[in-house]
């Protein structure tokens, strides 16, 4: 896993996000091009190759979510785009709400509003008890991986982006 290994880092899903900035500093310190500018044009191809792949690495795992889908993208887990018709099924009846109401507001009743704003305040609530189920499945995983666990993962991950994308279509609505 490329990513861990510019960093230097063992492959796990907890990281401190402290320890991985200042491993960031000191690498990108080691491959700035100033150290390189009087090298051999295929020793600064490299050193920049090097730092471009350290950037990817550091944005990509400084991100819990994007760490995830990368360590699960590793492991052999499809990281597809969440399609509309994938509702968690404990979602469906909020969804079936939020959709009367937005088709409400888009017919031009005005009283639909604070539903949304309901809408939004749970889905805002869904969202940040996600990251703390995912925050715990990390530590569970990198206790005792296995196979089983990483599936948590990526079907939390599928439903925590279904509720991302139902908070953004409420506000784009709200905002309007």
């Amino acid at each position: 896993m490329d990513f861990y290994r510019v960093l230097g880092i063992a492959p796990k899903l907890q990281l401190n996000l402290n320890e991985l900035q200042q491993l960031f500093y000191a690498r990108s310190r080691d491959l700035h091009p100033d150290r390189f500018a009087r090298a051999e044009a295929s020793v600064r191809d490299a050193a920049l190759n090097e730092s471009s792949l350290l950037n990817d690495a550091y944005r990509t795992l400084r991100d819990p979510r994007q760490r995830a889908e990368y360590f699960l993208k590793h492991h052999g887990f499809d990281i597809g785009v969440q399609g509309t018709k994938d509702v968690p099924p404990e979602l469906l009846e909020e969804v079936f709400e939020l959709n009367m109401a937005l088709e409400e507001l888009k017919a031009g009743d005005e009283s639909a509003r604070p539903q949304l704003a309901t809408a939004r305040d749970q889905f805002s609530a869904l969202l940040a008890q996600s990251d703390v189920e995912l925050d715990q499945l990390f530590d569970s995983h990198d206790a005792a991986p296995g196979e089983p666990l990483l599936k948590q993962i990526r079907s939390l991950l599928n439903r925590r982006r279904y509720i991302q994308n139902l908070l953004r279509d409420v506000n784009g609505y709200l905002s309007n």
